[in-house]
């Protein structure tokens, strides 16, 4: 059984076959992302691995990597130390944190569950919100990436919520789930993940592991973010509803002082009467006593209606 010879590329070929152009793998070659190439006579040969690396470079770029965090995943490689803990953590990160499925919807189904009526410039802000994403080539149809987000804003817009409304809506929403998201990052690395992304690459057992974590702790933000949405909208619907029926709450707790603005010529009557340096404890105590004697007039009232029911009973 004969061998297959080895592939080899002039730069022009491997740009071809790799997708980079040849200024690109020069670019590789200076930063030390690429092997150099065998010179032969006036020529330089490429080979198979230098396909490979270049693919490689092209994935971890589409991963979002800076070419300086792509040198050293690649130099640890080469050093001996593997990537695929690595790649499998970026991909469990990278992976869908919902169970929900995108689905696709026509531009008459859309603008059924809207009213009936085209609204291209509603359908526009939805596109910026990523609510909808356009298809290529598909000009009547899109993908939802979340139907069940598609589904709150038709009900709300069903319920007389208008579409301007429901967008500034999302989009102050948004801002404040991703200030949650942004926190919860931040303490699930300060308290969990740091120990396993102290070196730059971490090693491939610690990747591993950090992987591993990251499917158990995905479904933790979301629950938590449920269980404390569901308390406070328990607690602010109660308080909302208790406005608005008019039902009497606890009396309000504010202890800060209010100014009250009173006639000049009281102002001056109080000061002859006591003072200017006392007139502010007069004012207060003057108050104080006319809220004791309503509130005692008020209980006789009452005892004494009740009086003459026992009478007439």
């Amino acid at each position: 059984m004969s061998e297959q010879p080895v592939a080899e590329y002039r730069i022009e070929d491997l740009a071809h076959h790799s997708g980079a152009t040849v200024r690109t793998i020069r670019a590789y070659q200076d930063r030390g992302l690429l092997p150099k190439p065998e010179r032969r006579g006036r020529a330089n040969v490429y080979g198979s691995t230098h396909l490979a690396r270049l693919r490689q470079i092209a994935d971890l770029l589409d991963r979002g990597y800076t070419l300086a965090s792509i040198k050293e995943l690649l130099e640890a490689w080469d050093a001996g130390r593997g990537l695929g803990g690595v790649l499998g953590l970026v991909a469990e990160v990278q992976g869908p944190w919902t169970d929900e499925e995108a689905a696709r919807i026509t531009r008459a189904e859309l603008d059924g569950k809207f009213g009936g009526k085209p609204d291209e410039a509603a359908v526009a802000e939805a596109v910026d919100l990523g609510v909808l994403e356009r298809i290529p080539g598909h000009d009547d149809e899109f993908l939802v990436p979340s139907p069940q987000e598609l589904a709150v804003a038709a009900e709300l817009y069903a319920a007389g919520v208008p579409l301007s409304a429901i967008s500034g809506h999302l989009r102050e929403l948004r801002g404040q789930v991703e200030h949650i998201a942004s926190r919860f990052l931040e303490f699930t690395t300060e308290h969990v993940f740091a120990r396993y992304l102290g070196h730059r690459p971490p090693t491939d057992a610690d990747a591993a592991e950090a992987a591993s974590l990251v499917r158990r702790l995905r479904p933790l933000a979301q629950q938590t973010v449920d269980a404390e949405l569901a308390r406070a909208m328990r607690t602010f619907a109660t308080r909302h509803l208790q406005q608005h029926l008019g039902a009497e709450g606890p009396p309000p707790t504010d202890s800060e002082p209010r100014s009250v603005t009173l006639p000049p010529e009281t102002i001056r009557a109080v000061h002859r009467l006591v003072g200017q340096e006392n007139a502010a404890a007069f004012i207060t105590a003057a108050a104080e006593r006319e809220v004791q004697a309503r509130t005692l007039d008020a209980l006789t009232s009452k005892d004494g209606d009740s009086k003459q029911f026992d009478q007439r009973a």
